[in-house]
Order: C-alpha cells, then structure tokens, then sequence
C-alpha cells in the first residue's frame, strides 16, 4: 500500500459543534462586520450574529426542532443564510440545504428523502416552497423577508435565546446537503459536526488569513463549498464574508474596488470571466491577495492568464460533499500550475489503479482514495451507495482519476464517475436519462458530458427515435425546462441508431465519449 501522507502539520480537532466553532472569535471581536451583502441592505457583526443564531434556535426549539428533525434551507446568498443555518444547529436539528432554483418537484423530492418538518426561504422563492411541500411532513413554510400567502415570516419565529441544545459532535448529523456522489441520483450526504469542524481546522495551513480580511461569497451558500469554505470557514476565522445572490461580474467587481475584497473564490467560468472580460480593466481590484478556485479542474493557462491580469495568485483546491468538502489544496505561496495543490492536514490519500486495485506510485495514475475525519458518516438511507463509495477500511473512492507529483502536489486528470460537472454544479446523466425516455418520440437514450471551454462540461444526449419520426433539441429542452433546474439542460444532441451497452444492458458511455 502506497500511502501519500500530508506534508502539512497535523492540527488539533476540538470536540465541539460547528456554530460553537464558527462562533469562537465573537467575544474576541464583537464588533466586526461578520457577514453581510454587497448591496449594504443587511450586515450582522459577530456579536449581532451570535445574538440572532441563540435567539433563533431559542423560537425554533418553541416550534418543535430538536435533535432528529430536519429543517429545509432553500435560500440564495444572504446573510441571514448563516443565522437560519446556525440556529437550526444550536437548536439540535439538521439542515438540508436546497438549491433555491430547483423546480418544485426537484424540491420536494429532497423534502422527502431528508424528512424534512419546516421550510425556510425567501420571499422570491415562496411560492415553489409552498408547492413542494405539498405532500411532505413540511407542516411550516417560514419566509426571510417580506411573508407570502401560506407562509409564515421570520421576524415571527425569533424567542428567547437558548444555548446549544447538547449533541455528540462526532455522531451528530448536523447538515444534509445532497450530490449524486460518483453516479446516480442526489442523495442525502450525512456531515457530522466533527466532519465540518474538522476541514475547516485542516484548512489551516492552507487557507491562512491575516487580519482584518474580507471575502466575497458569491458561491452559493447551498453547496459544499459555499457553505463551507466560505459561510463557516470564513466565519471562524474572523473573516468579513461579503454576500451575493448570485455572481454577477459587474457586481463583484464593483464590490471588489468599494469593499478592498482581499479573498476571491470563484469557479473555473468565473476565473475565465476575470481573465477574458473587457469590463475587469475598468475596476480597481488591487486588493485582492488571492483567487482561489474550486468545484471543478481549473487549466494551469487560464489561472496564469487571470493571475497576471489582476496581479495575484490564482490558485485551486479539490474537494467533494462527501469530503466536507476539502481534501486537498494550494497553500500561499505553493502553487504549482494545474495542480490542487497538496493532501491536507490529519489526511491521506491514495492513487489506486481502478482495475487491479494495485497502489500506483509517484506520478502515476489511478482513482485518488481519501481518508481523512472529514469523510461523511454516509448517504442517507442509503448503506448500499455508501458502501460502493466508503470501503471497509474508511478509504473513500473519489470516482475521480488523479496523479500525485514528487512535491506531493495532486492532479486531477480524468473521470471515473459519470457525473457530469456544468459550472462545478453536479448533473446526474441518469436523472437527465429517466426524464428523456418519457418523451413521446424517444426510444431510448444516453446522457454524457463532452467538454465546453466556458463551462467544464455540458450535457450532450444521444437518443434513439422511435420509427416514422423526428425530435430535435428545442423539444427536449422544453421537457426537460418544465421538471429540472437550468443547469441540468441538454446542450446537444445527437441521434443515433442504437445506444450502445454491455451485455447487462449498462450504457457503454465511453464508447459514446470516443465519438
């Protein structure tokens, strides 16, 4: 067994809860802006944080949340984002975050799977919340802002301030974010606290912030990374998270220049955006001291590309949900073009060839295997698929193809999985596949991801028609429009004779990637 160790120092895990941690410089520093959003409309210092997460938690254990109950957080970037996600912690409950551009189906499918006993959102998206609960064990949707017909406000549920209602950190489920892992569809991925305390602890040697720092979060709240690298880690290491609803390029920048953002996390589509767009040149940006990328390979041209134009380092990491998120990453001063930088701290990694499970050495590659205490609990109701993504010895498989350099730095290469990553959002090609097939004139179909210089990849469907007719992509864009989010949309198509597949009848999808 070839084992990469980290070659950074082991840190120190406090057995405590994740808002206990997040929350750990608010008596240091009362009175710094914490989080707040780029349009000045909302701002909370620590102190005014910590006040609200107690006082939350407080209203929603009067309304029944308590350890073994589920809260839905369906929510773009907003400050309040961190007080509901915190407060349901403090309140012993879990949170399954939800993508608030889901279609209501996508929505209460999530509901349902996690459980979940409340809904929380905001006023723009109140209306599909009210739908997807319909039909779920949801008995309250609760609204950030201004209430809508059928919900309740938030301003309402706010009481007496509690303490953090006791938990085991290391068992205790305190977020349900979903991914569909290496394939299939989204499942339920258990993060205890431990497992969010812990990568933001391990971050540390890589993720080092000076004082008085501020970052933007424009990366969605909902997903891994925004939660985590951003909302928490930034939180607990005394950092002013800047908020946005969305990315918008003018904005950023504009809260770039107005703000001194000194942290810029993006994507790969982002970082493309600030080497290529004309409107960069316009703003100050000489504040900023690093652009970190994430949630998809960013290519060593572009980060030089973008690094040279606003004069910083641009640098990526890697990570998966199930990995809390972080496995490896790039320090301050270490980066090496096109890698994710280095295993982590209190981690280990292996590269594994995929068909004789044979340990590859030092610049070979193989499937990257990670162990560390951020790997998830498992998938939620779900031992078989947490059994084919954990092995008996605690080694997660990534699904991803990787090498790992003589200066211990990890590329990755290649895709086991068939996930497909559009903008570093995960599309299930069997969730797209389930949903073709129901088309009149499709006979059978294949869902894969073929390369796109803006976004990562796109979907691409290859179909078969049934006799006597023709389909094109305008009509199976408007299916998939009316049941699935944007992201998850085919960008093309192309029809064929037959789908190719095994003897047991699995879709030979590297056939059709040969095309």
């Amino acid at each position: 067994m070839i084992i990469h160790s980290s070659p950074l120092p082991d840190v120190e895990i406090p057995n405590i809860t994740i808002t206990t941690h997040v929350l750990h410089l608010a008596d240091e520093l009362p009175d710094r802006i914490a989080i707040r959003d780029a349009a000045g409309t909302s701002s909370y210092t620590f102190a005014e944080l910590s006040s609200a997460i107690h006082s939350l938690a407080g209203g929603l254990k009067a309304r029944s949340v308590a350890p073994g109950t589920v809260v839905g957080l369906m929510a773009p970037n907003v400050p309040e984002y961190a007080v509901v996600f915190h407060g349901v912690a403090v309140a012993g409950a879990a949170v399954t975050t939800i993508n608030p551009s889901y279609r209501a189906e996508e929505v209460r499918h999530q509901l349902q799977d996690a459980g979940a006993t409340m809904l929380i959102t905001t006023g723009m998206f109140a209306e599909t919340a009210v739908t997807a609960s319909e039909g779920t064990d949801v008995a309250e949707v609760i609204v950030i802002g201004d209430v809508a017909p059928g919900t309740t406000a938030l301003a309402e549920v706010f009481g007496g301030p509690i303490e953090q209602v006791a938990v085991d950190p290391a068992t205790h489920t305190v977020v349900l974010p979903y991914s569909s892992g290496t394939t299939g569809l989204p499942k339920g991925v258990m993060l205890t606290h431990r497992n969010l305390v812990a990568n933001i602890e391990q971050c540390r040697h890589t993720l080092r912030y000076g004082d008085d720092e501020v970052a933007l979060a424009a990366l969605p709240f909902f997903h891994i990374y925004g939660m985590q690298v951003l909302m928490n880690g930034l939180l607990a290491n005394g950092v002013t998270a800047v908020s946005m609803p969305r990315f918008d390029m003018v904005e950023a920048l504009t809260a770039v220049q107005e703000l001194k953002i000194t942290r810029f996390f993006a994507v790969p589509p982002i970082i493309l955006g600030l080497a290529n767009a004309p409107i960069v040149d316009e703003f100050d940006t000489s504040s900023v001291r690093q652009i970190f990328s994430g949630a998809a390979p960013l290519g060593a041209e572009l980060a030089a590309k973008a690094g040279g134009r606003l004069g910083c380092e641009v640098v990526q990491g890697f990570g998966m949900t199930e990995l809390s998120p972080v496995s490896h990453c790039t320090a301050e001063g270490d980066y090496r073009p096109g890698t994710s930088g280095v295993t982590v701290s209190n981690t280990e990694s292996r590269i594994v060839d995929p068909d004789t499970g044979e340990d590859r050495g030092v610049g070979e590659r193989g499937e990257l295997w990670v162990k560390g205490p951020q790997v998830m609990v498992g998938y939620l109701n779900n031992p078989d698929a947490t059994a084919a993504t954990i092995d008996e010895d605690g080694w997660l498989h990534t699904g991803d193809i990787a090498i790992i350099d003589e200066f211990g730095h990890m590329t990755i290469v290649d895709r086991m999985k068939e996930l497909i990553k559009f903008k570093g959002f995960q599309v299930a090609p069997a969730e797209l596949e389930a949903l073709l097939v129901t088309h009149p004139k499709i006979a059978d179909v294949a869902v894969i991801g073929v390369p796109d210089d803006e976004a990562g990849e796109v979907p691409k469907a290859f179909v078969t028609v049934l006799p006597g007719v023709s389909v094109t992509i305008e009509e199976l864009q408007e299916l998939i429009a009316e049941h699935l989010v944007s992201y998850k949309q085919i960008k093309r198509l192309e029809v064929v004779d037959a789908i190719p597949k095994s003897a047991a009848g699995k879709i030979l999808r590297k056939e059709l990637r040969l095309r």
